[in-house]
């Protein structure tokens, strides 16, 4: 804090590059980080015009400082937006300037921000990967479904009952993988956006996962496969039930389809930092574990990321990614290894305790 009371920043902490101008055009200020972008030195920046520090060209290949004019344009103007322009070489650089003037005196300082394209980039790359997965993943039943419903509607007289019964079923099990799809990608959209929603309430951790099993097992999977073991008494847990549904059915569901032999799922209290550096809490800890292949030690750090599949092809690939935005948006952390008898084993935390504690 300054004297003032306002809270002053050291321009080296700051992530993106930091470059002020007094009301001579001359550098004052030059962060490290943007000597990295720029790859400037701070000893050849500082004292020199900003002009020269910051050569600046727009995409069509003019000079920005002369275009924009700090210091003998409009006297109303107090920023510019941030744009792409281009460093010498051709780099190119996310750029915003801020122009300190009191009123519509002359401008004192000019104070410009810069950020490097890379992290945009892999958003942008992210974005179309993100576009290319769900067209492809909802080109199969739409397909289905457009088919069987042209087929019926053309010929209807034509089926038996017990085919047109089939053909419905499909369509029927089709418009289920397009709903899941548009509720993954929903949940994505919250979860990148820190939106992502929790309406707390008392659950039977046990309870649900034992709801989950049976569910399978009614579903065709053998019931030898799975093991409950509930260690010791739960302390109470107040979590979001159809989000904590979404996590239990994706975690089962993996183990079963990608794993081999018996499917552990183990529940108990737990102690941990649920944030790193945090202080210990009691938490109720989930661990499902297989028998499989398990996962590569080279691939466990991209597990929770998005579009990862393993070796196996199949999916969206964004299951893990909301099953680590659920457990995070509740305050608890999810992490994966491999198993005692060499299968994947997951293992999630949740904080305990009644809603006015967590919040």
């Amino acid at each position: 804090m300054d004297s003032a009371g306002a809270c002053v920043v050291d321009p080296e902490l700051l992530p993106d590059g930091l470059v002020i101008a007094d009301e001579n055009g001359l550098v004052v200020c030059f962060n490290a980080a943007a000597e990295r972008i720029t790859r400037v030195p701070r000893e050849r920046a500082l004292g020199r015009a900003l002009a020269d520090v910051l050569p600046l060209e727009d995409l069509e290949g003019r000079r920005w400082w002369q275009l924009t004019d700090p210091w003998g344009g409009l006297t109303i103007r107090k920023a510019q937006p941030e744009r792409n322009l281009l460093l010498p070489g051709g780099r190119e650089v996310l750029v915003s300037a801020r122009y300190v003037r009191e009123g519509t005196g002359p401008v004192r300082q000019v104070v410009v921000a810069l950020r490097g394209t890379e992290a945009r980039r892999r958003t942008e790359r992210s974005h179309a990967e993100l576009i290319a997965t769900v067209a492809h993943e909802l080109r199969s039943p739409l397909t289905s479904v457009k088919g069987f419903t042209a087929t019926l509607l053309q010929k209807w007289e034509r089926f038996t009952e017990p085919q047109k019964l089939l053909m419905l079923e499909t369509v029927d099990a089709d418009a289920n993988r397009v709903t899941r799809l548009i509720a993954e990608l929903l949940d994505i959209s919250r979860i990148d956006a820190g939106r992502l929603e929790v309406r707390r309430q008392p659950v039977d951790m046990a309870a649900a996962v034992r709801r989950h099993v049976e569910g399978m097992v009614a579903g065709g999977v053998a019931a030898e496969r799975f093991s409950v073991r509930v260690c010791g008494p739960l302390p109470p847990l107040w979590a979001d039930a159809d989000k904590l549904d979404q996590v239990l059915g994706n975690l089962l569901e993996n183990a079963v389809r990608h794993g081999e032999g018996a499917v552990t799922i183990e529940i108990g209290p737990e102690k941990a930092e649920l944030t790193p550096g945090g202080p210990v809490r009691e938490g109720t800890a989930v661990t499902v574990s297989d028998q499989g292949p398990g996962i590569p030690e080279e691939s466990i750090p991209r597990v929770f990321t998005r579009f990862w599949r393993g070796s196996r092809r199949g999916g969206t690939g964004l299951g893990l990614y909301i099953v680590k935005g659920i457990v995070e948006a509740h305050g608890g952390l999810i992490r994966v290894d491999r198993a005692p008898g060499g299968g994947a084993r997951f293992r999630f935390i949740l904080p305990s305790g009644v809603p006015d504690v967590l919040a």
